[in-house]
Order: C-alpha cells, then sequence, then structure tokens
C-alpha cells in the first residue's frame, strides 16, 4: 500500500464518502482533533480504498457507500463501532464518546443509518476539490 509524503501506512486508516459534505466535515473534525494524529483518511471510491477493500475483503458489507470504515490492527469497523472507536483517539471532551460503546448494537448502528440515510439533505454532495484542512490533506492515501 502506497501512503502520503506523512509515511502513513502504520496508522489506522479512515475510509469515507468523499462526495458527501457531511461526511468530508467530519473528516475534518476527527483531524482537528486528533492530537496524536492516529488515522490516516481515504476517500471510499479512491485507488487506496479499493485495495484495502481487496485486501481486507469487505466491500460486499459495505453496502451502497453508506457507512464509514475504520481499518484498526488488521481489524475492519463499520457503522457505529468505526464511529466510536475513532472517538477513543481523540481530545476531551470527545474521546468520553467511546463510553455508549455499551450500547448494543443494533441500536447504535439504527441511530447511525438514520444519520447516514440523510447525510445529503444535512450537507448536500461535495463539488470538485474539498476545502479540507492542510493537515488533513497531509494523512490523506494515495
Amino acid at each position: 500500500m502506497q501512503t502520503s509524503n506523512s509515511g502513513t501506512s502504520d496508522k489506522a486508516i479512515i475510509l469515507f464518502d468523499g462526495d458527501c459534505r457531511f461526511c468530508n466535515a467530519a473528516v475534518s473534525f476527527i483531524c482537528e482533533r486528533d492530537v496524536h494524529a492516529c488515522f490516516a483518511f481515504a476517500p471510499l471510491d479512491s485507488n487506496a480504498s479499493r485495495r484495502l477493500q481487496q485486501q481486507y475483503d469487505f466491500e460486499a458489507r459495505l453496502g451502497r457507500w453508506s457507512t464509514i470504515v475504520l481499518i484498526d490492527a488488521q481489524r475492519v469497523f463499520t457503522r457505529s463501532s468505526a464511529a466510536l472507536r475513532i472517538t477513543r483517539c481523540l481530545r476531551p471532551p470527545w474521546n468520553l464518546l467511546y463510553a455508549l460503546i455499551v450500547v448494543p448494537r443494533p441500536v447504535r448502528d439504527g441511530a447511525y443509518h438514520i444519520i447516514a440515510a440523510l447525510r445529503y439533505r444535512i450537507a448536500g454532495r461535495a463539488t470538485g476539490c474539498s476545502s479540507m484542512p492542510e493537515a488533513c490533506t497531509q494523512r490523506m492515501l494515495s
């Protein structure tokens, strides 16, 4: 797997819907609060994502790009499990959200699906080049 210039192959990887403004804003939010630079990022429709989908054989589980994916320590997490695991690496108070992992997964994923279904209505589709902070673009996988 190739990485960006910052050598992020040893980091957990977040795959996201690059056509979704809500998702792009979420990645910017994560990046700005990820004080230890735990994560690298790639849009779900990128070459890096396609390589990872083949490597970890999870494309069939994704549905129609309606989920965030976290690859951490050779394990793949999706939906609410991915979102909550991501919060563990964020600075306080955001890391406290991980406590919601005790909520049964079907309940968490139900809430996740509602947000995922409305994400384009909430923020629309991204057009052209996204306006992510420089710190995020440096951590994008190529």
